[in-house]
């Protein structure tokens, strides 16, 4: 795909359903429902056909045993760190919580999909399905407890909740999982895949970034959110030099393919994610922080930071 095309469709398919979101808020026919279903479509329909037709024709190798567990350290890394600026940065337990959640949760999902399948078609769209693989199982096991743990803490409660393993494993959210062994195990028995379906692979992807794009843009309102913006500046800095540094550094020691490399990089430099404002509402923390880091990282990564990354990628 020409560099040019590519810019465009980086345009196209990341800038614009931000802008068509946000507009979207000054109308009064679309109410919340609306985008609710349409990110519930992108769970249950766009994500699971994009990860069965990719992984149809990956070329499978042990290397790739990695990706799920490289996606673990993009989380633990940066909340490893959240945590410990946390503690001495915030007074409130609920502010901390907050932070450690937009630290911890990346937009490696929607985001990181398109971004690398700019780069790399389906091979990179297929290695990000594998780097997220764990991702529900991180915020499900991981940042909702501690989450939990932050909202108790703040009130003076002992106790914690249990997460039940069972509901995580047969969640539709796992829907995409399954599109990944439904395509590995064709592949693997040299079923070919029509080359019919391979013409639904670039529509469904643009399809995907838009219904999910929109409804964050919808959500989006600058107008409450005033100082936090500075509150979260140094999430810039754990995001995108502290992850991407630590990410990269152990993927080169066990992968050698330098396109799935790239892709580590790439993903390994997502902003925070809008999962991050989701728990924190689910747990009454603070929830302006984790809107503001959302807002503030996204910005620095479409006009910055993934260009930088283009450019430097797509003529190496």
């Amino acid at each position: 795909m020409d560099v040019k095309v590519k810019l465009l469709m980086f345009a196209v398919d990341l800038l614009a359903p931000l802008i068509v979101g946000y507009l979207c808020r000054f109308q009064n026919k679309l109410k919340d429902k609306f985008f609710n279903k349409m990110i519930l479509n992108n769970i249950l329909v766009v994500y699971p056909a994009l990860s069965f037709l990719s992984f149809w024709v990956l070329p499978l190798n042990m290397e790739l045993i990695w990706l799920p567990l490289l996606g673990l350290a993009m989380g633990l890394i940066p909340g490893a760190v959240g945590y410990f600026i946390a503690e001495h940065k915030y007074a409130s337990d609920l502010e901390r919580g907050s932070y450690v959640m937009s630290a911890i949760l990346s937009n490696v999902g929607t985001l990181g999909g398109l971004c690398v399948f700019l780069l790399y078609g389906e091979t990179g769209y297929a290695y990000q399905q594998l780097v997220v693989l764990f991702q529900y199982i991180l915020m499900f096991i991981f940042c909702y407890p501690l989450a939990q743990y932050y909202y108790e803490r703040s009130r003076g409660l002992p106790g914690g909740q249990r997460i039940s393993v069972k509901a995580i494993i047969f969640s539709r959210n796992q829907l995409a999982v399954l599109g990944i062994l439904l395509g590995a195990v064709l592949n693997l028995v040299g079923i070919q895949r029509p080359t019919v379906f391979g013409l639904f692979f670039n529509p469904l992807v643009h399809l995907g970034a838009w219904t999910a794009l929109i409804p964050v843009g919808y959500s989006i309102d600058i107008a409450k959110l005033g100082d936090y913006f500075k509150s979260v500046k140094d999430i810039v800095f754990i995001k995108f030099f502290v992850t991407p540094l630590c990410v990269y550094g152990l993927a080169s020691i066990v992968i050698s393919d330098h396109i799935m490399l790239n892709s580590i990089l790439v993903l390994a430099c997502m902003p925070t994610a809008v999962n991050a404002v989701i728990t924190a509402r689910i747990y009454n923390l603070n929830l302006h922080i984790p809107v503001a880091a959302f807002i503030l990282t996204t910005l620095v990564f479409l006009l910055v930071i993934y260009p930088a990354l283009f450019m430097f990628l797509a003529y190496k």
